[in-house]
């Protein structure tokens, strides 16, 4: 074929002229001397008209026999049409059927979540998870650009840690050689480390968690975005927080407004996500919960979900609630003077999604430190290097962990996180 070969994505570039498009068949009908056939290359979809009287014989009968996801190369016009999804269609001169497929697992009636994710490798062809993880992509690319345009360098944690960071209950084991090792739970210390050395650091990447949970808010490996910067205050970790999420709902609202559609996204829910956020602290939303008739919260415990969600569903946009009592909080969180609270913030995001982000001024004390740790009863062998950081130029910081299939749910108004990352995996589930 000699027509260039086009995106469907970049077809508005091509109106009038003649192209190659190269993809699958997402749908077909036909109607006596013409196929409509919906075409997908990744970019996009597209209607491709083929015309009996404009294309061979051999190929408008090869056409009649395609089944869903067959593969092939169109050569067509790129033909403006405002009824048509993305305003253009191609009028199909010839063609090559690379694969006819017959049978595809995945077909356009109702299949239970159970089938669907164990056909996930064929899942992610549908018109709702290409949308979905697009925007994930898209909020990936904003995160980035968010911490490029600050100064941040992307230094990235190891997955095997010889410790916990998140309490030991959760840890993943491992055989490493001679050694037992875990999968990291979070990116948090080693980010530490790295902001001593460059200032202001992010890490981004998986991160294991042993719990035994089936919510739709749980994963057991998830991607964590894990910002930290020296000669930080809570003060600065809550206005980084905010800035962020406002970029990124910006973003995606700028970039993926096709797939948004899609997925029947309530558009004005991203616009309203702007500064300032409400800030309470947690003496405060228990003041709320106490008068809630629906909540069964108790003073003392740490916020769960349906807490969390009744306070959500208050605002509608994120709220960030700080100062949790520090026996609820990991132990490198830095305390109040004269306080059991912890200089900690909780991010919960609207329309009951849970918590996005947490995050804190970290303790810089070494003694203070130690202690924790010792309270704790973690092995305190196993956390030298970590209070190196304190021996050796102690200084105030803070950063937090953004969890992306949580956001990524949220901004495309998903239910479960485990269609916001490409190949779940949970509690019962790791294939495939």
């Amino acid at each position: 074929m000699s027509a260039p070969v086009a995106t469907i994505d970049h077809l508005g570039e091509h109106a009038g002229k003649t192209v190659t498009l190269r993809g699958w068949l997402h749908h077909k009908s036909s109607k006596g001397k013409l196929h409509f056939l919906q075409l997908r290359d990744g970019s996009g979809f597209v209607q491709c008209v083929v015309f009996q009287m404009t294309v061979t014989p051999e190929f408008f009968e090869a056409v009649g026999k395609l089944g869903q996801e067959s593969s092939l190369i169109l050569e067509g016009e790129v033909v403006a049409d405002a009824r048509a999804p993305g305003g253009y269609e191609i009028q199909v001169k010839g063609g090559q059927v690379l694969q006819q497929v017959d049978g595809f697992p995945i077909t356009p009636k109702e299949h239970g979540p159970d089938f669907l994710l164990s056909q996930r490798h064929l899942w992610l062809r549908s018109k709702r998870q290409w949308a979905l993880l697009r925007i994930r992509d898209a909020v990936i690319t904003a995160l980035r650009g968010f911490f490029d345009q600050r100064g941040f360098v992307c230094m990235d944690s190891p997955m095997f840690t010889p410790s916990a960071c998140e309490g030991t209950s959760t840890l993943f084991e491992v055989g490493y050689f001679e050694r037992k090792a875990y999968l990291t739970q979070s990116g948090q210390l080693y980010a530490e480390a790295s902001a001593m050395a460059f200032g202001k650091v992010y890490c981004f990447g998986p991160t294991f968690r042993a719990e035994k949970s089936k919510t739709r808010r749980h994963l057991t490996e998830f991607w964590m975005l894990e910002p930290e910067m020296a000669f930080a205050t809570l003060d600065d970790v809550l206005e980084l927080a905010e800035d962020m999420l406002v970029h990124t709902a910006r973003e995606v609202l700028a970039r993926r407004k096709v797939e948004l559609g899609i997925l029947e996204r309530d558009l004005s829910k991203l616009e309203a996500i702007q500064k300032p956020f409400a800030r309470i602290t947690y003496d405060q939303a228990a003041a709320i919960l106490k008068e809630h008739p629906e909540s069964t919260f108790k003073y003392g415990d740490d916020l769960g979900a349906p807490d969390e969600t009744i306070l959500s569903l208050l605002h509608d946009r994120p709220l960030m609630i700080t100062h949790y009592p520090a026996a609820v909080k990991a132990f490198y969180m830095k305390r109040e003077p004269g306080s059991d609270k912890v200089k900690c913030v909780d991010v919960i995001g609207p329309e009951g999604v849970g918590e996005l982000i947490g995050g804190s001024q970290r303790e810089d004390d070494l003694e203070l430190l130690l202690h924790r740790i010792r309270e704790e009863k973690l092995p305190e062998e196993a956390y030298q290097w970590y209070l190196d950081l304190r021996r050796f130029g102690s200084v105030p910081h803070g950063g937090f962990g953004l969890g992306l299939e949580r956001t990524v749910a949220w901004l495309a108004g998903v239910e479960h996180v485990r269609e916001a990352i490409p190949f779940p995996r949970t509690m019962y589930r790791m294939e495939p």
